[in-house]
């Protein structure tokens, strides 16, 4: 059985592979932009439906998507 090794990213010290990065970028991004962009334009109103749309987003992601950490506990053998 061949050994799968998965190229991790460092983004903001935290461990990602690029494929999930993609993936949460795919769900945050249009979720922020589509609220802000398509909401009517009294002024505070987009902003609001931005913002939310990228709470949402983030909690998409934290659901969906796992982190992958490397824990290096000094010390321990």
């Amino acid at each position: 059985m061949p050994n799968k090794t998965t190229s991790y990213l460092t983004v903001w010290d935290d461990t990602v592979t690029g494929k999930d990065l993609i993936i949460s970028l795919a769900v945050s991004t249009p979720l922020a932009l589509g609220g802000f962009i398509f909401t009517p334009w009294p002024a505070p109103l987009p902003l609001i439906v931005g913002l939310c749309g990228a709470l949402l987003g983030f909690a998409v992601n934290a659901v969906c998507l796992r982190p992958k950490r490397r824990l290096d506990i000094e010390g321990e053998a």
